[in-house]
């Protein structure tokens, strides 16, 4: 339970931190994005809240979905969908799971590019419940992409018209995971490139993205922040540097990161301060108890 707690609000605070460095103007370089922490005493003396790092849609999306998935009364206009992944972790509830990700990213996102990044980032929400480890998050993906698309065809009158955008999803992640090494089952760790600073990541990022700003649409946001989680390991402040303080979308590659990185380490090695006076920080945690309630209660 207190992992699912830790989720909703690592969501929030990596949503907190990246949307604030999003609306800067030095937003081109991950470097400079860096800077504001470092004179504040770094990441770790921040203390996200209302007044001074709010939270963004993000977050307020993520609220609406977990709500909804705990009431029944539907799933509004949210599409951040790591709660799903949180309800339906279980395997045996993979195809609910496919259904709802999908259902809820086609509200306001109605291409595979959209859709497919909810799918994602649910499912590795539900990888980090079930204790699969990291580098196999992003191959069993990729599996579960064709049970979506037989999903889709059902549902969807024009399938056939997305076929390219379909492609381009799974042609970028396959791009990234081969890159990464991990696109096979060899047991190995994450490859990356001996220098990997935050000019190299920005470069990387840019390249990921299709618009040349990273985290941008449903297929780099959720590679940016799984990246940040292959290299961070459990540490919070280096996962803060690659997701959360990046030039690009990092209100919402952090908001993936964060909620992961507490399903994977819970809050210990989270400085208090950045949660302690966080916007929504009681409903958040209430509904990372009713998740966890929910999600293990049931048959």
């Amino acid at each position: 339970m207190e992992k699912f707690k830790a989720a909703m609000l690592l969501g929030a605070v990596g949503d907190a931190l990246g949307h604030r460095n999003a609306r800067k103007d030095s937003s081109d370089s991950g470097r400079k994005v860096q800077e504001e922490p470092r004179a504040s005493g770094g990441q770790d003396q921040l203390v996200p809240s209302q007044e001074r790092w709010p939270v963004s849609d993000n977050t307020i999306m993520h609220l609406t979905t977990a709500a909804a998935l705990t009431t029944g009364s539907g799933f509004g206009a949210a599409t951040k969908a790591m709660c799903i992944g949180m309800r339906y972790w279980k395997p045996e509830r993979l195809e609910t799971l496919v259904e709802v990700s999908i259902e809820c990213g086609r509200m306001t996102h109605n291409h595979p590019t959209g859709f497919l990044g909810s799918l994602c980032t649910a499912l590795f929400a539900s990888y980090a419940a079930q204790g699969k480890p990291l580098e196999q998050w992003g191959r069993d993906m990729m599996q579960t992409v064709p049970l979506a698309e037989e999903y889709c065809k059902k549902t969807i009158r024009h399938l056939a018209e997305y076929q390219e955008h379909w492609f381009y999803f799974e042609a970028k992640w396959q791009f990234y995971l081969e890159e990464r090494k991990i696109s096979e089952d060899t047991g190995s760790k994450a490859t990356f490139p001996d220098r990997y600073d935050a000019e190299e990541r920005e470069k990387a990022y840019r390249k990921w993205s299709s618009e040349g700003r990273g985290g941008r649409r449903g297929h780099d946001a959720p590679m940016i922040a799984y990246d940040a989680l292959l290299g961070a390991g459990d540490n919070w402040t280096e996962l803060c540097q690659r997701a959360m303080c990046h030039g690009g979308e990092s209100g919402a590659t952090g908001t993936i990161a964060g909620c992961l990185f507490g399903l994977l380490h819970g809050l210990d090695a989270v400085p208090t301060g950045l949660y302690q006076d966080l916007e929504h920080k009681e409903e958040l945690a209430r509904l990372g108890e009713a998740l966890y309630r929910l999600s293990t209660q049931e048959k």
